[in-house]
């Protein structure tokens, strides 16, 4: 990222705002980072508070005059690495010191230098970095972008957001980065409040805060001088525990708004009662057939032809054979432990005495 990267431009297609002819849930939903190609053109999407922007300094001064620091520190860093009477090892019997102890006590300074030089040209604006997976970037953005300009960062000093669009070519496991813009990158306590809501709020995960100083002088974390890239990393402005802890919340508070989310669903299925509704009947059948149904139950019913068919067939009776027994078998009741009976017919004598 340069610093043309950290300027919003003006008259931006792919840029919201509250003067913006549609409002943030349309921009939203027609411009997503997993979509969006970015061909050249169109590299961020932005959403920004306010029409008003940050009130930055002389920063071309600054990034001339730490541009210089960050040369001559290079050069010293490339010397010590170099130089072969330098051990890698510190002696302290000696008092040599190592390599590294060499570059790190260089590194600090370039840091502490790169400081007073942005407070001086007031030149303080940052951004905390957050980065996401391609296939959670959509609802990470619209989160944090909602957020900024109506929700829980809106009451921060935060104002402006923005996120990484596509590559044109494909890249495998693509990490779109995130940035949410904050006035002072060195007020702790104003960036310590905006950590404590991206957390608690939002849940995402953090990769520290970085002056907008250091991208307009090309200082990133594969640079040559090994100078941290970021002007706070998140252990220095709080303790681990305290950060999965606010993290925990909000994975909590997630997870109990989907159980009564799914609550209310089964509720709607059930009833207001909160029990099953009852299943639909069966047509039934013949009041024979069901000995605990009411007498009135199908008063004013029409039986149907499968019903009627059954009632005709039972009407009908079978002449028994000459000699034989006519039984009739009287029909189980449901459930019942007892048998059923059989009553024996005697055939009817024929006339005459035949």
């Amino acid at each position: 990222m340069g610093i043309n990267d950290d300027i919003l431009p003006e008259e931006y297609p792919y840029a919201w705002s509250p003067n913006s002819s549609i409002s943030l849930q349309e921009f939203l939903n027609k411009f997503k980072p997993s979509l969006v190609q970015d061909d050249g053109t169109k590299p961020w999407l932005w959403v920004t508070k306010s029409e008003e922007r940050s009130n930055e300094g002389d920063t071309s001064a600054a990034v001339k005059e730490a541009s210089e620091l960050l040369k001559e520190v290079t050069v010293k860093i490339q010397n010590i690495h170099d130089d072969p009477s330098i051990p890698l090892r510190s002696n302290k019997k000696k008092g040599t010191k190592s390599k590294k102890e060499l570059r790190e006590e260089l590194q600090n300074e370039a840091s502490e230098k790169l400081k007073e030089i942005s407070i001086r040209h007031h030149f303080v604006s940052g951004k905390w970095l957050i980065f996401a997976p391609s296939d959670r970037v959509d609802v990470i953005w619209s989160t944090i972008a909602d957020s900024l300009v109506s929700g829980p960062l809106s009451s921060t000093s935060a104002y402006l957001t923005k996120v990484a669009t596509s590559p044109k070519a494909e890249t495998p496991n693509y990490q779109h980065v995130l940035c949410v813009y904050i006035p002072d990158v060195y007020d702790k306590d104003t960036v310590t409040e905006i950590m404590k809501v991206l957390l608690r709020k939002h849940g995402v995960n953090l990769s520290g805060v970085k002056s907008n100083l250091y991208p307009a002088i090309g200082l990133d974390s594969k640079h040559p001088s090994g100078i941290q890239s970021t002007v706070w990393k998140n252990t220095a402005l709080m303790k681990d525990a305290d950060i999965k802890g606010l993290k925990d919340e909000y994975f909590a508070e997630l997870d109990a708004a989907k159980a009564v989310k799914a609550g209310k669903t089964a509720e709607t299925k059930t009833g207001s009662s909160g029990t099953a509704k009852p299943k639909p009947k069966l047509k039934k059948k013949a009041q024979a057939d069901n000995p605990f149904g009411s007498d009135d139950e199908d008063e004013g019913k029409t039986n149907g032809p499968v019903e009627t068919a059954q009632q005709e067939a039972g009407k009908a009776t079978m002449k028994p054979k000459s000699g034989a027994k006519k039984t009739v078998t009287g029909k189980k009741r449901p459930n019942s432990d007892e048998d059923d009976s059989e009553v024996e017919v005697k055939p009817k004598k024929k006339r005459g005495g035949k």
